[in-house]
């Protein structure tokens, strides 16, 4: 019982930061989806099926769970999103060299990590 109300807050958490990154450029949807909608299926049938079946959401989950693929249109979101945080951080808010390649490699590594996604063939954006 512990276990279900813990899953539940964390889905509920993961759901927020997804909420916020539809508002914030810089933070990624997607993954935070995927990862309430792992934390419902373990803890609340109720939340699970609304997050399934929301009409913004949902598409998104089913095309992961069903061809393990995301359309075009959220890869070059997210992409687009990291080059452009990553880039104002680097040419206009950090000032060292260090941590500006560190972040100049982590919009990299996960520019190719989402590169290597396949994309869905259905029509789902």
């Amino acid at each position: 019982m512990l276990l279900k109300w813990f899953f539940m807050l964390l889905g509920l958490l993961f759901l927020a930061l997804a909420l916020l990154g539809v508002l914030l450029p810089g933070l990624p949807t997607t993954p935070f989806l995927l990862l309430a909608a792992g934390c419902f299926s373990k803890s609340s049938s109720r939340l699970y099926n609304w997050l399934l079946n929301n009409r913004l959401f949902g598409p998104m989950i089913r095309d992961w769970q069903t061809h393990r693929s995301i359309s075009r249109r959220v890869r070059n979101i997210a992409i687009g999103s990291m080059l452009l945080m990553g880039g104002i951080s680097i040419f206009f808010i950090l000032d060292q060299i260090f941590i500006q390649l560190l972040v100049g490699s982590m919009v990299l590594v996960g520019s190719y990590v989402l590169m290597r996604i396949r994309l869905t063939e259905l029509k789902t954006d």
